[in-house]
């Protein structure tokens, strides 16, 4: 048997708010709440169903004193499901989201975001009829 992806991990120095910022982006929801820890999904992690098979992991935001030094070596690329790229970075640029350069170049087909505490991600290709 192999391992399962269960959680991303992100350090941050407000998990409350950086949780609320990801459960809008991506339509999640708060599965557990701890000192200093929250932990978010899209469905209620059991160790049967994860044994069972690959299931979507959870996102659990750490809070950690440190500030965020450079460009995320690991990061999220979304992709909108019900409207076009453009209006997608709009929603999520109106939810605290930056526009960010990480020396993508002006002709990509993503756009290069970050969170409210600077964390990048991209919005690609959109999955909209």
């Amino acid at each position: 048997m192999a391992s399962r992806f269960t959680e991303l991990t992100v350090d941050c120095h407000d998990p409350e708010r950086l949780s609320a910022f990801w459960c809008e982006v991506l339509d999640f929801k708060v599965i557990d709440r701890r000192a200093g820890q929250v932990e978010i999904g899209s469905w209620e992690p059991t160790v049967e169903d994860i044994r069972a098979g690959q299931m979507p992991p959870t996102v659990v935001f750490i809070q950690v004193p440190e500030d965020k030094t450079a460009k995320n070596r690991l990061h999220l690329d979304v992709s909108p499901i019900d409207r076009s790229t453009e209006d997608e970075v709009s929603r999520l640029l109106g939810l605290g989201a930056t526009r960010t350069d990480v020396g993508q170049g002006p002709d990509r087909n993503w756009v290069v975001l970050a969170d409210p505490e600077g964390n990048e991600f991209c919005v690609v290709r959109t999955l909209a009829p």
